[in-house]
C-alpha cells in the first residue's frame, strides 16, 4: 500500500483538541451510556509503505467523562479503572491491512495492567491544510471489547434479571493528526 501523494511520511502527532476517544456501554440492559476520555497523546509513524506504519497512544484514565460526576467517580475508583494505580490506558499497533476502502489496524491494548490484542476497523478520512498552515489527517476507528478481559469485572444484578453494566464496550475514535514540520 503506497501513501497518497499529498501525505508526508514521518511522525504525526495527535491533535487532542480535535479528536474524540469515545465509548458506549449498555446500562441496565435498556439504554446506552456514552462518554469519552478527554486527555490522550498519540503518535502516528507514517511510512512510505502504509502497512509498515505504526501508532502508539496513551490515554489518561482520570480523564474519563460520562457526563455524570457520581458515575465518573465510581468508574475512576477501584471497582473499575483504579486511576491512582493505573493512570493510563495504552495502545501500540503491530499491523495494518487494507480492506477495500478501509483498514484493519491490529495492536495491543493495555487497560488496568492487562494487555490483549484488538482489531480496529479503521477509515482514513483524508488530508487538509488548516488556515494556520498545519497539514492534518483524519482517521475514524472502532472496535468492541469485553471489559472482563481487562479485569473490569464489577457489576450489580438487577431485580428483573440481567446486570447493571454490559460486558461489551464499543470504542469509537475520531482522530486528527498533525503532520511533522517540513
Amino acid at each position: 500500500m503506497a501513501l497518497p501523494a499529498d501525505v508526508t511520511t514521518g511522525t504525526w502527532t495527535l491533535d487532542n483538541s480535535h479528536s474524540e476517544i469515545g465509548f458506549t456501554v449498555r446500562h441496565a440492559g435498556i439504554s446506552k451510556v456514552r462518554g469519552q476520555f478527554t486527555e490522550a497523546a498519540a503518535t502516528l509513524d507514517l511510512a512510505e509503505d502504509v502497512a509498515a506504519s505504526r501508532i502508539s497512544a496513551t490515554i489518561k484514565t482520570a480523564s474519563f467523562d460520562s457526563g455524570d460526576a457520581n458515575r465518573d467517580g465510581h468508574v475512576k475508583g477501584g471497582d473499575f479503572f483504579d486511576v491512582e494505580k493505573f493512570p493510563e490506558i495504552s495502545f501500540v499497533s503491530n499491523g495494518l491491512v487494507a480492506k477495500g476502502n478501509s483498514y484493519e489496524l491490529t495492536g495491543d491494548l493495555t487497560i488496568k495492567g492487562v494487555t490483549r490484542p484488538v482489531t480496529l476497523e479503521t477509515e482514513f478520512n483524508g488530508v487538509a491544510v488548516d488556515p494556520f498552515g498545519n497539514t492534518r489527517a483524519g482517521v475514524s476507528a472502532e472496535t468492541t471489547i469485553s471489559r472482563k478481559d481487562f479485569g473490569l469485572t464489577w457489576n450489580a444484578v438487577l431485580e428483573t434479571g440481567g446486570v447493571l453494566v454490559s460486558d461489551k464496550v464499543a470504542i469509537n475514535l475520531e482522530l486528527a493528526f498533525i503532520a511533522p514540520a517540513a
